[in-house]
């Protein structure tokens, strides 16, 4: 028997997106992968590109903000499988919205799927790898979990805690042989940034004193998001070689551009890093300052959507 026909797979948030990619892929490659989403009418696209690339998945609903959902989708692969060898929690969105425009409800949701949706997850899966004293919990974070940005906030926090829950969880699984490991995806074209967007309550009123700056930013990540031109396959390519790797390394950034700025993150200095990340996302805006916005010509574009960070 293959390593990886051997190998139960739980994959979560598998209706678009890396989720999708990565469940198809390890499919193919012969993994027993039980693919789960919160919406199971969602599932077309999955089994269209399983159909397509050959191989077969187990399409579960699990929503991870809800800790019965995901105690009955795991008790239902302990009952067929009798095993987990590895969790890819990758489930999660990204809001859009300068601080003061998200609302105290918005940023706890926020939380509730990046963060404690994991958590969720991860702590009803846990048990089983422990029975077995191995196995992989690969948490999908982004360069967002190291470089911040405005106007995203809420979900810069929530991939910062997912790091930090990540580092820690790793150290004290290791006494059972379970490996903690993180992918920090950079941005990629996908549903997220388009029908799949989120953003703030606020961030098409014109009363908001950043309703100019929200305006620009739209505009600004949506040509960059445009210009993208990554394979979101890379990384389901790099959960399974994290997968088959034996001492796999921590953390992973799957794009050039990523590991690059994960490098200039390190080594300059916060006053001219942050200088760096300002210019590229105030690139080409006329400097209005906030609570100006009514008087700005710029106006709503209730048809487009403030893209999320991704993951």
């Amino acid at each position: 028997m293959s390593q990886s026909s051997s190998q139960v797979v739980l994959i979560t948030g598998c209706s678009s997106g890396f989720g999708l990619l990565t469940a198809a892929r390890l499919a193919a490659k012969g993994y027993a992968v039980v693919a789960t989403m919160r919406d199971l009418r969602k599932e077309g696209n999955l089994a269209s590109e399983v159909n397509r690339r050959g191989g077969a998945v187990e399409v579960l609903q699990l929503d991870v903000t809800d800790k019965l959902s995901v105690a009955r989708a795991v008790e239902h692969i302990r009952m067929s499988h009798g095993r987990i060898d590895v969790l890819v929690n990758n489930a999660g969105y990204g809001i859009g919205g300068f601080f003061e425009d998200l609302t105290d409800e918005e940023i706890r949701a926020q939380m509730e799927t990046n963060f404690f949706g994991v958590q969720n997850v991860t702590r009803a899966v846990i048990p089983l790898m422990r029975q077995c004293r191995s196995g992989k919990i690969i948490n999908i974070s982004s360069v967002a979990g190291f470089s911040t940005s405005p106007a995203f906030s809420a979900y810069n926090a929530s991939k910062w805690a997912l790091e930090a829950f990540s580092e820690s969880l790793r150290y004290e699984l290791q006494f059972f042989g379970i490996d903690v490991l993180l992918i920090e995806p950079g941005t990629y074209k996908t549903r997220i940034f388009y029908e799949n967007a989120q953003y703030a309550q606020n961030f098409d009123n014109p009363q908001s004193p950043y309703f100019v700056w929200s305006q620009h930013l739209r505009k600004r990540v949506l040509a960059y998001v445009n210009d993208c031109h990554k394979d979101p396959e890379e990384i389901g390519i790099m959960v399974e070689k994290l997968i088959r790797a034996k001492n796999p390394p921590f953390r992973n950034i799957p794009d050039i551009e990523s590991q690059m700025l994960s490098w200039l993150r390190r080594v300059l200095p916060f006053r001219i890093y942050s200088a760096m990340i300002r210019m590229f996302f105030m690139e080409g805006f006329s400097r209005s300052r906030p609570g100006e916005a009514d008087h700005n010509p710029m106006r709503s574009e209730r048809n487009s959507s403030m893209p999320a960070q991704v993951r």
